[in-house]
Protein backbone atom coordinates (compact mmCIF):
# COMPACT_ATOMS: atom_id res chain seq x y z
CA UNK A 1 0.00 0.00 0.00
CA UNK A 2 1.13 3.29 -0.93
CA UNK A 3 1.19 6.20 1.33
CA UNK A 4 -0.06 9.55 -0.47
CA UNK A 5 3.21 10.92 -0.60
CA UNK A 6 4.62 7.84 -2.40
CA UNK A 7 1.94 8.62 -4.79
CA UNK A 8 2.76 12.27 -5.29
CA UNK A 9 6.10 11.37 -5.99
CA UNK A 10 5.29 8.59 -8.77
CA UNK A 11 3.00 11.23 -10.39
CA UNK A 12 5.42 13.96 -10.32
CA UNK A 13 8.20 11.86 -11.75
CA UNK A 14 5.86 10.80 -14.56
CA UNK A 15 4.65 14.07 -15.06
CA UNK A 16 7.99 15.13 -15.22
CA UNK A 17 9.54 12.18 -17.31
CA UNK A 18 6.02 13.41 -20.09
CA UNK A 19 7.85 17.19 -20.05
CA UNK A 20 10.69 16.07 -21.15
CA UNK A 21 9.34 14.20 -23.94
CA UNK A 22 7.69 17.51 -25.52
CA UNK A 23 10.84 19.22 -25.00
CA UNK A 24 13.02 16.89 -26.71
CA UNK A 25 9.96 16.01 -29.25
CA UNK A 26 11.12 18.03 -31.90
CA UNK A 27 14.63 16.36 -32.35
CA UNK A 28 13.24 12.78 -32.81
CA UNK A 29 11.84 11.62 -36.23
CA UNK A 30 13.58 14.48 -38.13
CA UNK A 31 15.27 13.24 -41.27
CA UNK A 32 18.85 14.14 -40.44
CA UNK A 33 20.24 13.91 -36.68
CA UNK A 34 22.21 17.01 -37.41
CA UNK A 35 19.15 18.79 -36.36
CA UNK A 36 18.93 18.56 -32.87
CA UNK A 37 15.85 18.99 -30.24
CA UNK A 38 17.85 21.98 -28.77
CA UNK A 39 18.31 23.57 -32.51
CA UNK A 40 15.10 23.23 -33.12
CA UNK A 41 13.58 24.79 -30.19
CA UNK A 42 16.30 28.16 -30.25
CA UNK A 43 15.39 29.00 -33.69
CA UNK A 44 11.39 28.89 -33.04
CA UNK A 45 12.21 31.17 -30.04
CA UNK A 46 14.42 33.38 -31.77
CA UNK A 47 18.07 32.41 -29.57
CA UNK A 48 20.58 33.26 -31.99
CA UNK A 49 22.53 30.10 -33.25
CA UNK A 50 26.36 31.62 -34.25
CA UNK A 51 28.24 31.17 -37.37
CA UNK A 52 30.70 30.07 -35.26
CA UNK A 53 29.41 27.18 -33.35
CA UNK A 54 28.36 26.06 -36.93
CA UNK A 55 31.52 25.86 -37.72
CA UNK A 56 31.85 22.22 -37.12
CA UNK A 57 28.51 21.11 -38.20
CA UNK A 58 28.71 19.61 -41.93
CA UNK A 59 24.82 20.17 -42.49
CA UNK A 60 24.73 24.24 -41.93
CA UNK A 61 28.09 24.09 -44.54
CA UNK A 62 25.57 23.44 -47.44
CA UNK A 63 28.74 24.34 -50.33
CA UNK A 64 31.05 22.17 -48.40
CA UNK A 65 34.03 24.90 -48.38
CA UNK A 66 35.03 24.67 -44.86
CA UNK A 67 33.19 27.89 -43.79
CA UNK A 68 29.33 28.51 -42.79
CA UNK A 69 28.76 31.67 -44.43
CA UNK A 70 25.54 34.21 -42.75
CA UNK A 71 23.33 32.68 -45.72
CA UNK A 72 24.59 29.32 -44.80
CA UNK A 73 23.29 29.94 -41.26
CA UNK A 74 20.30 31.32 -41.84
CA UNK A 75 19.08 28.55 -43.90
CA UNK A 76 20.67 26.02 -41.00
CA UNK A 77 18.30 28.25 -38.86
CA UNK A 78 15.47 28.51 -41.13
CA UNK A 79 15.10 24.36 -41.65
CA UNK A 80 14.94 23.90 -37.74
CA UNK A 81 12.33 26.16 -37.29
CA UNK A 82 10.39 24.33 -39.61
CA UNK A 83 11.02 21.03 -38.35
CA UNK A 84 9.85 22.50 -34.64
CA UNK A 85 6.39 22.97 -36.85
CA UNK A 86 6.46 19.51 -37.88
CA UNK A 87 7.40 17.56 -34.71
CA UNK A 88 5.97 19.43 -32.11
CA UNK A 89 2.44 19.91 -33.01
CA UNK A 90 2.83 15.75 -34.02
CA UNK A 91 3.85 15.50 -30.62
CA UNK A 92 1.01 16.96 -29.10
CA UNK A 93 -1.53 15.18 -31.05
CA UNK A 94 0.28 12.22 -29.47
CA UNK A 95 -0.28 13.23 -26.24
CA UNK A 96 -3.70 14.71 -26.82
CA UNK A 97 -5.04 10.65 -27.92
CA UNK A 98 -2.93 9.26 -25.78
CA UNK A 99 -4.37 10.59 -22.63
CA UNK A 100 -7.84 9.99 -23.93
CA UNK A 101 -7.56 6.84 -24.51
CA UNK A 102 -5.69 5.50 -21.69
CA UNK A 103 -8.10 7.62 -19.79
CA UNK A 104 -11.46 6.21 -21.17
CA UNK A 105 -9.76 2.56 -21.38
CA UNK A 106 -9.15 2.84 -17.39
CA UNK A 107 -12.46 3.95 -16.35
CA UNK A 108 -14.02 1.40 -19.10
CA UNK A 109 -12.18 -1.79 -16.96
CA UNK A 110 -13.82 -0.32 -13.81
CA UNK A 111 -16.88 0.18 -15.01
CA UNK A 112 -17.39 -3.33 -17.24
CA UNK A 113 -15.42 -4.96 -13.81
CA UNK A 114 -13.16 -6.29 -16.81
CA UNK A 115 -9.80 -6.21 -17.20
CA UNK A 116 -10.40 -6.57 -21.04
CA UNK A 117 -12.37 -3.62 -21.49
CA UNK A 118 -10.84 -0.88 -24.11
CA UNK A 119 -12.27 2.66 -25.25
CA UNK A 120 -13.47 0.47 -28.25
CA UNK A 121 -15.34 -2.59 -26.50
CA UNK A 122 -19.06 -0.37 -27.14
CA UNK A 123 -17.99 -0.83 -31.27
CA UNK A 124 -16.85 2.91 -31.41
CA UNK A 125 -14.23 1.87 -33.40
CA UNK A 126 -16.05 -0.56 -35.54
CA UNK A 127 -18.96 2.20 -36.13
CA UNK A 128 -16.69 4.62 -36.50
CA UNK A 129 -14.63 2.61 -39.69
CA UNK A 130 -18.10 1.62 -41.12
CA UNK A 131 -18.78 5.17 -40.97
CA UNK A 132 -15.25 6.36 -42.49
CA UNK A 133 -15.81 3.67 -44.76
CA UNK A 134 -19.37 4.43 -46.05
CA UNK A 135 -17.93 8.20 -46.64
CA UNK A 136 -15.09 6.53 -49.05
CA UNK A 137 -17.68 4.41 -50.59
CA UNK A 138 -19.89 7.45 -51.89
CA UNK A 139 -16.71 9.36 -52.36
CA UNK A 140 -17.77 12.16 -49.81
CA UNK A 141 -15.06 14.26 -50.18
CA UNK A 142 -16.49 17.87 -49.46
CA UNK A 143 -15.21 19.42 -46.22
CA UNK A 144 -18.04 20.98 -44.22
CA UNK A 145 -16.24 23.91 -41.94
CA UNK A 146 -12.96 22.66 -42.26
CA UNK A 147 -13.83 18.76 -41.25
CA UNK A 148 -13.86 16.30 -44.12
CA UNK A 149 -16.94 14.37 -44.85
CA UNK A 150 -15.16 11.17 -43.75
CA UNK A 151 -14.10 12.47 -40.57
CA UNK A 152 -17.73 13.74 -39.25
CA UNK A 153 -19.15 10.37 -41.03
CA UNK A 154 -16.76 8.21 -38.59
CA UNK A 155 -17.51 10.60 -35.44
CA UNK A 156 -21.73 9.85 -36.13
CA UNK A 157 -21.23 6.31 -36.63
CA UNK A 158 -19.57 5.70 -34.03
CA UNK A 159 -22.22 7.54 -31.92
CA UNK A 160 -25.03 5.93 -33.63
CA UNK A 161 -23.44 2.54 -32.39
CA UNK A 162 -23.30 3.24 -28.55
CA UNK A 163 -26.30 5.00 -28.96
CA UNK A 164 -27.79 1.85 -30.42
CA UNK A 165 -25.71 -0.46 -27.54
CA UNK A 166 -27.40 1.76 -24.83
CA UNK A 167 -30.93 1.24 -26.15
CA UNK A 168 -30.45 -2.57 -26.39
CA UNK A 169 -28.89 -3.00 -23.21
CA UNK A 170 -30.82 -0.62 -21.39
CA UNK A 171 -34.15 -1.87 -21.15
CA UNK A 172 -36.83 -1.10 -18.29
CA UNK A 173 -34.32 -2.24 -15.46
CA UNK A 174 -31.60 -1.16 -14.09
CA UNK A 175 -28.32 -1.98 -16.79
CA UNK A 176 -25.72 -4.11 -15.88
CA UNK A 177 -22.32 -3.85 -17.22
CA UNK A 178 -22.40 -7.35 -18.37
CA UNK A 179 -25.28 -6.90 -20.98
CA UNK A 180 -23.62 -3.41 -21.96
CA UNK A 181 -20.49 -5.00 -22.92
CA UNK A 182 -22.70 -8.37 -24.93
CA UNK A 183 -24.19 -5.36 -26.63
CA UNK A 184 -21.09 -3.83 -27.23
CA UNK A 185 -19.37 -6.81 -28.63
CA UNK A 186 -22.29 -7.72 -30.69
CA UNK A 187 -22.74 -4.76 -32.60
CA UNK A 188 -18.99 -4.59 -32.92
CA UNK A 189 -19.18 -7.87 -34.90
CA UNK A 190 -22.05 -6.50 -36.85
CA UNK A 191 -19.99 -3.35 -37.80
CA UNK A 192 -17.21 -5.37 -38.97
CA UNK A 193 -19.63 -7.46 -41.08
CA UNK A 194 -20.95 -4.57 -42.81
CA UNK A 195 -16.96 -2.87 -43.37
CA UNK A 196 -16.43 -6.18 -45.41
CA UNK A 197 -19.94 -5.80 -47.19
CA UNK A 198 -19.12 -1.91 -48.33
CA UNK A 199 -15.26 -3.65 -49.05
CA UNK A 200 -16.74 -6.53 -51.29
CA UNK A 201 -18.41 -3.96 -53.31
CA UNK A 202 -16.05 -1.32 -53.54
CA UNK A 203 -13.07 -0.79 -55.93
CA UNK A 204 -9.45 -0.89 -55.32
CA UNK A 205 -8.87 2.63 -54.31
CA UNK A 206 -11.44 2.88 -52.12
CA UNK A 207 -10.10 -0.31 -50.39
CA UNK A 208 -6.65 0.33 -49.97
CA UNK A 209 -8.09 3.95 -49.13
CA UNK A 210 -9.67 2.34 -45.79
CA UNK A 211 -6.93 -0.21 -44.74
CA UNK A 212 -5.06 2.55 -44.19
CA UNK A 213 -7.45 4.67 -42.71
CA UNK A 214 -7.54 1.78 -40.62
CA UNK A 215 -4.38 1.30 -39.53
CA UNK A 216 -4.22 4.52 -37.27
CA UNK A 217 -2.59 7.89 -38.24
CA UNK A 218 -1.09 10.57 -36.31
CA UNK A 219 0.28 12.69 -39.34
CA UNK A 220 -1.02 16.34 -38.65
CA UNK A 221 -4.21 17.55 -38.76
CA UNK A 222 -5.57 20.49 -40.43
CA UNK A 223 -6.21 23.53 -37.92
CA UNK A 224 -9.58 23.42 -37.41
CA UNK A 225 -9.94 19.98 -37.00
CA UNK A 226 -7.33 19.92 -34.05
CA UNK A 227 -9.27 22.84 -32.62
CA UNK A 228 -12.20 20.95 -32.72
CA UNK A 229 -11.23 18.17 -30.47
CA UNK A 230 -9.78 20.17 -27.62
CA UNK A 231 -13.49 21.57 -26.16
CA UNK A 232 -14.67 17.97 -26.86
CA UNK A 233 -11.86 16.33 -24.81
CA UNK A 234 -10.86 18.08 -21.84
CA UNK A 235 -14.09 18.46 -20.72
CA UNK A 236 -13.90 14.86 -20.97
CA UNK A 237 -10.67 14.39 -18.97
CA UNK A 238 -11.91 16.72 -16.10
CA UNK A 239 -14.94 14.61 -15.30
CA UNK A 240 -13.69 11.04 -15.62
CA UNK A 241 -11.03 12.70 -12.88
CA UNK A 242 -13.50 14.09 -11.02
CA UNK A 243 -15.53 10.74 -10.59
CA UNK A 244 -12.69 8.39 -9.43
CA UNK A 245 -13.67 8.52 -6.27
CA UNK A 246 -17.10 7.41 -6.89
CA UNK A 247 -15.48 4.90 -9.29
CA UNK A 248 -13.77 3.47 -6.26
CA UNK A 249 -17.38 2.71 -4.90
CA UNK A 250 -18.28 1.21 -7.84
CA UNK A 251 -15.87 -1.30 -8.05
CA UNK A 252 -16.84 -3.17 -5.09
CA UNK A 253 -20.10 -3.60 -6.16
CA UNK A 254 -23.21 -1.84 -7.19
CA UNK A 255 -25.30 -2.61 -3.49
CA UNK A 256 -22.46 -0.77 -1.80
CA UNK A 257 -21.90 1.95 -3.75
CA UNK A 258 -25.75 2.49 -4.14
CA UNK A 259 -25.46 2.19 0.06
CA UNK A 260 -22.92 4.84 0.12
CA UNK A 261 -24.63 7.16 -1.67
CA UNK A 262 -23.32 7.18 -5.33
CA UNK A 263 -26.18 7.03 -7.95
CA UNK A 264 -24.96 3.82 -10.16
CA UNK A 265 -27.14 4.34 -13.13
CA UNK A 266 -26.27 8.31 -13.29
CA UNK A 267 -22.56 7.11 -12.99
CA UNK A 268 -22.74 4.56 -15.50
CA UNK A 269 -24.47 6.52 -18.12
CA UNK A 270 -22.30 9.87 -17.42
CA UNK A 271 -19.15 7.39 -18.11
CA UNK A 272 -20.12 5.76 -21.37
CA UNK A 273 -21.62 9.03 -22.79
CA UNK A 274 -18.29 11.07 -22.00
CA UNK A 275 -15.91 8.40 -22.76
CA UNK A 276 -17.99 7.67 -26.29
CA UNK A 277 -17.83 11.28 -26.95
CA UNK A 278 -13.95 11.38 -26.14
CA UNK A 279 -12.92 8.20 -28.17
CA UNK A 280 -15.10 9.03 -31.23
CA UNK A 281 -13.55 11.94 -31.52
CA UNK A 282 -9.82 10.78 -31.97
CA UNK A 283 -11.50 7.94 -33.64
CA UNK A 284 -12.59 10.85 -36.48
CA UNK A 285 -9.35 12.27 -36.85
CA UNK A 286 -6.84 9.40 -36.21
CA UNK A 287 -8.54 6.04 -37.28
CA UNK A 288 -8.82 3.53 -34.54
CA UNK A 289 -5.38 3.10 -32.26
CA UNK A 290 -5.14 -0.46 -30.51
CA UNK A 291 -3.54 -1.37 -27.29
CA UNK A 292 -3.10 2.04 -25.48
CA UNK A 293 -6.36 1.73 -23.75
CA UNK A 294 -5.63 -2.02 -23.21
CA UNK A 295 -1.58 -2.11 -22.02
CA UNK A 296 -1.60 1.17 -20.32
CA UNK A 297 -3.85 0.84 -17.24
CA UNK A 298 -2.40 -2.50 -16.60
CA UNK A 299 1.08 -0.90 -16.44
CA UNK A 300 -0.56 1.65 -14.36
CA UNK A 301 -2.60 -0.83 -11.73
CA UNK A 302 0.97 -2.62 -11.58
CA UNK A 303 3.10 0.24 -9.87
CA UNK A 304 0.52 2.67 -8.57
CA UNK A 305 -2.58 0.21 -7.47
CA UNK A 306 -5.84 -0.05 -8.01
CA UNK A 307 -7.03 3.29 -6.01
CA UNK A 308 -8.90 5.13 -9.22
CA UNK A 309 -8.16 8.52 -7.28
CA UNK A 310 -4.58 7.59 -8.93
CA UNK A 311 -5.08 5.44 -11.48
CA UNK A 312 -7.07 7.24 -13.81
CA UNK A 313 -5.08 10.31 -13.97
CA UNK A 314 -1.56 8.43 -14.15
CA UNK A 315 -3.07 6.16 -16.84
CA UNK A 316 -3.93 9.47 -18.66
CA UNK A 317 0.03 10.79 -17.99
CA UNK A 318 1.46 7.03 -18.73
CA UNK A 319 -0.91 6.72 -21.59
CA UNK A 320 0.51 10.10 -23.11
CA UNK A 321 3.79 9.34 -22.83
CA UNK A 322 3.34 5.78 -24.43
CA UNK A 323 1.99 7.08 -27.42
CA UNK A 324 4.69 9.69 -28.05
CA UNK A 325 7.26 7.17 -27.78
CA UNK A 326 5.44 4.66 -30.26
CA UNK A 327 5.34 7.83 -32.60
CA UNK A 328 9.25 8.20 -31.96
CA UNK A 329 9.48 4.48 -32.68
CA UNK A 330 7.03 4.49 -36.27
CA UNK A 331 9.69 7.70 -37.12
CA UNK A 332 12.79 5.98 -36.58
CA UNK A 333 11.97 2.61 -37.95
CA UNK A 334 11.64 3.49 -41.22
CA UNK A 335 15.38 4.78 -40.85
CA UNK A 336 15.95 1.43 -39.48
CA UNK A 337 14.52 -0.45 -42.17
CA UNK A 338 16.87 2.31 -45.07
CA UNK A 339 19.96 1.80 -43.33
CA UNK A 340 19.42 -2.04 -43.44
CA UNK A 341 18.42 -2.42 -46.38
CA UNK A 342 20.86 0.16 -47.95
CA UNK A 343 17.76 2.35 -49.39
CA UNK A 344 16.26 5.96 -48.95
CA UNK A 345 12.77 5.46 -47.53
CA UNK A 346 12.28 8.97 -47.33
CA UNK A 347 10.01 10.16 -45.03
CA UNK A 348 7.92 7.21 -44.45
CA UNK A 349 6.70 6.34 -41.52
CA UNK A 350 4.86 3.20 -39.64
CA UNK A 351 1.22 3.48 -38.86
CA UNK A 352 1.12 4.07 -35.30
CA UNK A 353 -1.49 1.36 -34.61
CA UNK A 354 0.66 -1.44 -36.60
CA UNK A 355 3.79 0.01 -33.97
CA UNK A 356 1.16 0.40 -30.77
CA UNK A 357 0.50 -3.27 -31.30
CA UNK A 358 4.01 -4.42 -31.72
CA UNK A 359 4.96 -2.84 -28.54
CA UNK A 360 1.41 -3.71 -26.60
CA UNK A 361 1.37 -6.79 -27.30
CA UNK A 362 5.08 -8.11 -25.52
CA UNK A 363 4.00 -5.71 -22.55
CA UNK A 364 0.69 -7.33 -21.99
CA UNK A 365 1.55 -10.77 -22.23
CA UNK A 366 4.52 -9.42 -19.90
CA UNK A 367 2.30 -7.99 -17.70
CA UNK A 368 0.12 -11.05 -17.62
CA UNK A 369 2.32 -13.56 -16.96
CA UNK A 370 3.48 -11.35 -13.82
CA UNK A 371 0.20 -11.10 -12.55
CA UNK A 372 0.12 -15.20 -12.97
CA UNK A 373 3.26 -15.61 -11.16
CA UNK A 374 2.40 -13.84 -8.29
CA UNK A 375 -0.57 -15.22 -7.51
Amino acid sequence: MLTPRQYVTRLAMVAIGLLLLLLLAPGIGTESASYGWWDAWRAKLGVEITVEELAQRNLADYDQDGTVTPDERYGFVTTAGRIWDQRLPRTLLALQVGITLALCGAVFQVLFRNVLATPYTLGIASGGSLGALIAMRLGWGVALVGLSTVSLSAFCGALVVVGLVWWVARGSRRLTATELLLAGVTMGLFCSAMMMLVTAVSDERVTFSAIRWMMGSLDPIGRVAGTVMWPLLIPVWIFLVAVSRSLNQYRVGDEIAISRGVDVTRLQAGCVLACTIATAAVVSQCGPIGFVGLVVPHIVTLVFGSDCRIQIPASALVGGGFLILCDWASQLAMRLAGWVTDRHLGSATLPIGVVTAIIGVPIFLFLLRARRSSV
